[in-house]
């Protein structure tokens, strides 16, 4: 009997997780055993991918660098992913504010509602504004000034460093393009080695995934507030949810346009990362998953998608850009200010910055999102109308981050001549004429 696929079993695990916990809610008991002996199976399992991010972005990275034996590769590589990152990130803002000045979800939120979720949420929001205070207040060049790591093993120690630890791998890669290579070989063969040991922890991690999700949906649901609240925000949360549509659409598109593979090719190769990014609301924790597929289905040549998507997991945040832009104005709306040209274009550009330095887990965005607000204008402590409904549209969001980061992947392959034929061929003669 054919085993079922992973992202069929990740679908599976997530229904069964909502079911689960629908049941579990009739009893007054349910919600606190699903907290208590359910929810730890969904933490372990994030937890485990992110014990392998830092080992995994530094191994393939050191590895995909040196690969290139050229510091003219690695540049021009570099160039373009930069490039088509922040290409993919304005026209991700874009698509958010066209949507939501058609739509006007703010104007539906009434008085009564807003103050209920502005008390509801005001300790959040606080915390989130006393969060963003720190970066508010920092110089221009503080970035890049945080780019730079003082000690390398204290950045890799927190997954919240990994733009540090990226810059490290690639400063690392190219001494080991520098130096003679009989010199290199050893120090080669060792990353070499100690990539494939990740890969295989990946696969084994992987096992778990749909047990994993099953856990994570459980304790969202039982976890979720009111459904008045909700229906509050539901033109709010459609924005949100179109715009991301029309973002992955918008990847659909461009991937078939420059590397003429078919949408089915696409969507069929990236799919269980997707569901795992749904899932984790992490593109961090997805990044293992992510990089397996592009490599083994959509044929991205190792060297690329080993430089390319580590990148992008960090500052690649088309998904969290979006929502920041329809979450700024959604929440002037619902003050009932009329934000002008200059400052929507405002809005575009803060949210592009805000996203390259968005941390790649959970709820990062929401931290970040306190800028876009401060830079146009908008109170802060309308950032609590949009606590509700944000775990969910995190979890849509993160999709996208993800689906940007292989769609970007096969155009940057395309672009150098490393982008080749799938190493798994899990997909019929009819599927394989559709990919060519």
């Amino acid at each position: 009997m054919k085993k079922l696929a992973l992202h069929w079993q990740i679908i599976i695990g997530m229904v069964l997780g909502v079911v689960f916990a629908l049941i579990m809610a009739k009893f007054e008991w349910g919600s606190t055993f699903i907290t208590n002996w359910i929810k730890p199976f969904g933490t372990i399992f994030i937890n485990l991918l992110k014990l392998i991010a830092v080992p995994l972005i530094l191994a393939s990275l050191v590895k995909g660098v040196s690969d290139l034996k050229d510091i003219s590769k690695l540049s021009k590589m570099g160039g373009r992913t930069i490039i088509t990152y922040i290409f993919t990130t304005v026209i991700a803002v874009s698509i958010g504010l066209a949507i939501v000045n058609i739509i006007k979800p703010g104007k539906s939120i009434t008085e009564e509602t807003r103050t209920e979720l502005v008390e509801s949420y005001k300790s959040d929001a606080d915390s989130k504004i006393s969060a963003a205070e720190s970066q508010k207040n920092a110089g221009p060049l503080k970035a890049l000034e945080d780019l730079v790591p003082s000690n390398i093993f204290k950045a890799a120690s927190d997954n919240g460093n990994m733009l540090q630890v990226i810059f490290f791998a690639i400063f690392f890669g190219i001494g080991l393009i520098l130096i003679p290579e009989a010199q290199a070989k050893p120090v080669k063969q060792f990353f070499d080695g100690f990539n494939e040991v990740i890969l295989k922890l990946i696969d084994l991690i992987m096992l778990t995934a749909p047990f994993g999700v099953f856990a994570l949906l459980a304790a969202l649901v039982v976890e979720s507030p009111s459904v008045d609240l909700f229906k509050a925000l539901g033109w709010y949360a459609l924005c949100v949810v179109l715009g991301l549509a029309l973002m992955i659409g918008v990847y659909i598109l461009i991937v078939w346009i420059f590397t003429k593979k078919k949408p089915a090719f696409f969507i069929n190769g990236i799919s269980p990362a997707q569901l795992l990014a749904f899932s984790t609301s992490s593109s961090a924790a997805t990044l293992p998953v992510t990089m397996e597929r592009v490599e083994e289905h959509l044929g991205v040549e190792e060297e690329v998608a080993s430089f390319v998507l580590p990148i992008g997991a960090t500052i690649n945040m088309d998904g969290t850009s979006l929502y920041q832009a329809v979450a700024a104005v959604f929440i002037a709306q619902a003050f009932g200010m009329d934000l002008s040209f200059g400052v929507q274009l405002g809005i575009i550009a803060t949210a592009t910055l805000a996203s390259i330095g968005s941390a790649a887990v959970p709820g990062a965005g929401m931290v970040m999102l306190v800028i876009v607000l401060a830079q146009a204008g908008i109170p802060e402590a309308g950032l609590a109308l949009i606590f509700a409904v944000d775990r969910p549209l995190d979890m849509c969001r993160t999709t996208v981050n993800v689906t940007g980061d292989a769609a970007v992947s096969m155009l940057v392959a395309k672009s150098v001549g490393k982008l080749g034929t799938p190493k798994v061929k899990d997909w019929d003669d009819n599927y394989r004429k559709e990919a060519e």
